[in-house]
């Protein structure tokens, strides 16, 4: 004991000594100066990160924009100007909502349609369902609202030009981690797998994310291509086809079934038991010839 008290006084009254004696531990003093500050330095500028794992996060509603009579983009601002999402690519965030007359909460997925190095803001584009507590919460948001998020999903673990082509099938607002991917593979100059995008609506209003898809189509013209089609067309627009996501359709667009290809889908249970099949019923993708572990369902 009294040579502990010895060596404090000593450490007290001798501060310079106090700061070898604690870098000869971590591998001498000389070494901590050299590398350990730097260090501490560089870590500060790296570009602030808003999600990761299991983490609660709530963020303020900046702004609901009305897409079409059941649609709405919310963008909502982080805490920091400077900061991004984190999110790895087609990752879903698991909101958490306390809808006004509900005990309990309610939580939901939402993947954000906002680019992944996009700084100060995310964005998500919610379809309001018929008795849909979650959807119905989110579009009474105004600004200045905020919502919770507690934890980050994560989809596929995508890998740059592991597939040298990729078929994209959209149902509705199931177009969300379709774009996420599309916005992800196209936005990044090393990675030059091709895309092929067929997307099933109802009603041509019901084309999210139209214009956006539209202006890929026209700085990748090679890269990325689209195919729409709508069941119940309201507008005599003859440029659009006419019908479902049926297997006569998909033989127009799918030109290869090898194993660098990748199926990606995502919409109503309806079109994608369809496409994928269910228990012991084959379906579509497996009739053109695509095996399970091509396929995946979002």
């Amino acid at each position: 004991m009294a040579a502990l008290q010895v060596a404090w006084q000593t450490l007290k009254a001798r501060p310079v000594a106090a700061s070898a004696v604690l870098a000869a531990g971590a591998a001498g003093a000389y070494w901590c100066t050299q590398n350990l500050l730097p260090t501490a330095q560089a870590e500060s500028l790296e570009t602030p990160k808003v999600f990761g794992g299991l983490k609660f996060t709530t963020l303020r509603l900046r702004s609901s924009e009305a897409i079409n009579h059941n649609t709405k983009r919310l963008v909502f601002e982080f805490p920091d100007e400077n900061a991004q999402s984190g999110l790895p690519l087609t990752a879903a965030l698991l909101t958490f909502s306390r809808p006004e007359g509900r005990w309990l909460p309610v939580l939901r997925p939402y993947t954000p349609i906002s680019s992944l190095d996009q700084t100060g803001s995310i964005e998500l584009m919610v379809k309001q369902y018929p008795n849909g507590t979650a959807s119905t919460h989110l579009h009474s948001l105004q600004p200045g609202d905020s919502l919770s998020f507690i934890a980050t999903l994560k989809a596929f673990p995508w890998v740059p030009n592991k597939f040298s082509q990729v078929y994209l099938i959209a149902g509705g607002a199931g177009i969300t981690p379709i774009y996420q991917l599309i916005q992800g593979i196209l936005n990044n100059p090393n990675d030059k797998t091709k895309i092929n995008l067929v997307f099933g609506v109802n009603t041509e209003q019901d084309l999210l994310l139209r214009d956006e898809l539209e202006q890929f189509h026209a700085r990748f013209p090679d890269r990325f291509n689209y195919l729409y089609t709508v069941s119940r067309p309201v507008e005599n627009n003859s440029s659009l086809r006419k019908g479902y996501v049926t297997a006569e359709l998909l033989k127009e667009v799918v030109k290869s079934t090898g194993e660098d290809t990748k199926v990606f889908v995502c919409g109503p249970p309806s079109m994608e038991n369809a496409l994928v099949g269910t228990r012991g019923t084959p379906g579509i993708l497996s009739q053109l010839g695509f095996t399970k572990d091509q396929v995946y369902k979002f």
